[in-house]
Formats: C-alpha cells, structure tokens, sequence
C-alpha cells in the first residue's frame, strides 16, 4: 500500500491506526498489504484477459479502480474525499479531480487515443497523458495499479504493446517524481525502451 500524508482519523482508517477499513475487516497494514496484492493481481489478470470496457474516458478509467479493488474497500471506483501527497508530491486537490479528469480524457479522446502516430510522437503523448494521471491520482488506494492497467489497455488499442514487467520499479517511481517537478527526461527513456508494435 502507498504510504501517502493525510489525517487518517478522517481518510477511511480503523480507529488510532493508518490501516484503511476493508472488507475482511484486516487491521493490519502489512496483511492488508498482501491481501490488496492477491485481490488485485487476479483482478488485473481477469481484465488483461477480457477488459469489461473499452471507452478509454474517465469512467473506464474508475470501472478498472472498481475492478481491481471491490472486493476490499467500499469506495472502490469513487473519487476520493481527502487531499493527499507522497513523497513531497501533492497530487490534484479532491475537489478539483472532476475537472481536471475532464481536461485530461477529453484531450484524450481529440488526440483519438494515440491511434496512428509515430512511435516518437505516440510516445510523447504517452508520456503526457501518464504524467497528468499521475497527477490526478485520483483514488484513496491503488492509484498506481490502475494507471498501469489503463495504460497498457490504451498501448494496445493504438497498436503498440506495453508491459510494466519490463520496467524497473525504482526507476519508474523516481522518474515520476522528478516529472512531478517537471522533469521528464526519465519517464521517455523508460517507456522509450519498452513500447512495442504489435
């Protein structure tokens, strides 16, 4: 689970704990931990296998949420109610996400889903779109793994293959930091060298 800043008292947490209240009602972070990666991790493989939605909008993006966690939390697929950051990254304020996720999956769909470009100016635009994702973070838990879901639902669609496998972890995350502060050099090198055409 992300270790993200907020007021756990107020973000959906068990009583004196950062623990978030679940399902199977775990009350411990690193058994939750597991739990969320053996729930999700079959989730993703069922949706890589047979995605239910292929709209690529806002509301494809939070059905894959959905997906990967109801059965762990009940907000699964909602927008969170909290501001929050990670790593001294403040990602979009709560009561702006609808907004900005207009913005983001409209350009989206004017840009039609990356099909036809090039590889160098289909890998800018990925770029960009995975950047202001990023930024959105738009769920309380499980932001990352459903970023990469979409992302690599997307690749396909416009005819490239894309698998996070591939990538360094550590990598990838100090990448996405530094693009938080407008620096995106890492995040091209690294999808650079893992798109694939199909």
């Amino acid at each position: 689970m992300a270790s993200y800043e907020l007021d756990p008292i107020a973000d959906n947490c068990y009583t004196g704990t950062t623990t978030l209240i679940n399902k199977f009602d775990i009350r411990n972070d690193e058994i939750l931990r597991e739990a969320e990666i053996e729930v999700t991790q079959e989730a993703a493989t069922r949706w890589e296998q047979s995605p239910l939605c292929d709209t690529f909008d806002f509301e494809h993006y939070k059905q894959i949420h959905y997906h990967l966690f109801h059965d762990l939390y009940d907000w699964a697929g909602k927008i969170r109610e909290a501001d929050i950051s990670k790593k001294g990254t403040r990602f979009c304020p709560h009561g702006s996400i609808e907004d900005r996720a207009k913005k983001i999956f409209t350009r989206l769909k004017k840009l039609n889903y990356f099909k036809f470009l090039p590889v160098n100016k289909f890998i800018e635009k990925f770029v960009d779109f995975y950047i202001s994702t990023n930024d959105l973070h738009p769920f309380r838990e499980g932001n990352g793994r459903t970023q990469r879901l979409f992302l690599a639902q997307l690749a396909r669609n416009a005819g490239y293959q894309l698998d996070f496998a591939d990538v360094d972890v550590d990598e990838l995350m100090i990448a996405t930091i530094l693009s938080a502060q407008g620096v995106s050099d890492g995040l091209f090198r690294i999808f650079n060298n893992i798109f694939k055409l199909l």
